[in-house]
């Protein structure tokens, strides 16, 4: 509960996910920059979040390699969450990570009054395992449907497919980050922007058009073409 003039309200909570490679082939600058990016946009996420005293926002983060594996044991209000990094080993069971979030969104396990989630996905590479049934598993759970789901594209030889069909929806392209400034600039945007979209009041009611794709984001920051780093 908040206090607020004419009396308290209620805190409906909002989960943000991290869903992120780390498999072999982002080792060197680009797990150190996504490790900085995500540390880096913290203080403006949690000031995103606080802006809005309708939504009560939680961080958990999902790794995926050989396999995938919960970072966080449980959902982080979003003023307690802290980034240490994480490394990198094997190979890119994207499919696996699909099939964690699928039973992580299911309804026993979301809160009954919960806003719609963001699900950021973070990959430098292609899936090495069953992507296309991992997704089919997430998208067969209400909560999966109805998240509003983003993909950043490390590099120019990531596989935009996957990411494009884990977006579900024709008006919103993968962020693709080609350097390590359009990274950080990506990272901040979907923990602000893109959160403070989610948490928006109007956002308490969930717009699903008749095709089922729900309302896309706010449009991206461009990307950098004249950086000079380049992946």
């Amino acid at each position: 509960m908040m206090d607020l003039p004419g009396g308290a309200i209620s805190r409906r909570p909002l989960r943000f996910y991290w869903v992120l490679d780390v498999s072999g082939s982002m080792a060197g600058e680009k797990i150190d920059r996504l490790n900085f990016a995500i540390r880096e946009a913290l203080p403006a996420m949690r000031d995103s979040a606080a802006e809005n005293p309708y939504a009560a926002v939680e961080v958990r983060v999902l790794t995926f390699s050989t396999g995938c594996q919960w970072v966080t044991p449980g959902p982080v209000p979003v003023e307690d969450f802290n980034w240490t990094g994480v490394p990198v080993n094997g190979i890119t069971d994207m499919g696996a990570a699909m099939r964690a979030m699928a039973k992580e969104l299911s309804v026993g396990n979301m809160p009954e009054r919960g806003l719609r989630p963001v699900v950021v996905l973070v990959s430098d590479g292609q899936p090495t395992d069953d992507f296309d049934s991992g997704f089919d598993a997430l998208m067969a759970e209400p909560w999966g449907k109805r998240a509003l789901r983003m993909a950043i594209a490390i590099g120019d030889d990531a596989d935009l497919d996957p990411l494009r069909k884990f977006i579900g929806h024709q008006e919103v392209e993968p962020l693709q980050a080609r350097n390590s400034p359009d990274l950080v600039k990506y990272i901040r945007y979907v923990s602000t922007t893109v959160l403070k979209s989610a948490s928006a009041p109007a956002s308490r009611t969930v717009t699903v058009p008749s095709d089922g794709t729900p309302t896309p984001p706010p449009p991206p920051p461009p990307a950098d073409p004249d950086a000079d780093a380049v992946w």
